[in-house]
């Protein structure tokens, strides 16, 4: 396998985890929070749909990606994990078309690298997730399964089974 088939099987596998993860999940379920002040499962969903433009648009600003509801960064970047309210939030379903649509194409554009290119310095934005195109295009696998961690505490809330 390439480092580019490599990354393109994480962006897949933890996409399709993400979604079994919220298998049981109802659109009410999407908006319990674990404890006060804490994100629910509707913010960290869309906070994934939209890093997956912004981390690989840092890398390929040609990379063409669907358009996103208006708003939809705002809600789901830092000024709406704090908003107390949850207005504009999109159904179980609505996440989950978003997310496949989005993560095909962060796949179609990635997948016209080279694993030459894995190696090539990261812009200085994206420092934050590693020095390399390679090491940022693994963060959005990270980033992917960092959320999927805190839907276990709301699983555990909501007394879902524990899975995995």
């Amino acid at each position: 396998m390439s480092g580019i088939q490599v990354i393109l099987a994480e962006f897949e596998s933890s996409r399709a985890m993400l979604e079994s993860f919220l298998a049981d999940f109802s659109d009410e379920d999407l908006l319990v929070r674990p404890v006060p002040g804490a994100n629910h499962a509707a913010w960290q969903i869309g906070n994934v749909i939209a890093g997956d433009p912004f981390l690989v648009k840092a890398l390929l600003p040609d990379a063409a990606f669907p358009e996103l509801p208006a708003g939809f960064g705002e809600l789901h970047g830092r000024k709406g994990a704090t908003k107390d309210s949850d207005p504009g939030f999109l159904t179980k379903d609505g996440y989950m078309k978003l997310l496949k649509d989005v993560r095909a194409a962060a796949i179609t554009a990635v997948s016209k690298l080279t694993d030459a290119d894995l190696d090539k310095p990261a812009p200085e934005s994206m420092s934050f997730a590693g020095p390399t195109v390679g090491s940022v295009l693994m963060f959005v696998t990270s980033h992917t399964l960092m959320h999927m961690g805190q839907f276990s505490v709301i699983r555990r809330k909501l007394g879902k089974p524990v899975l995995f």
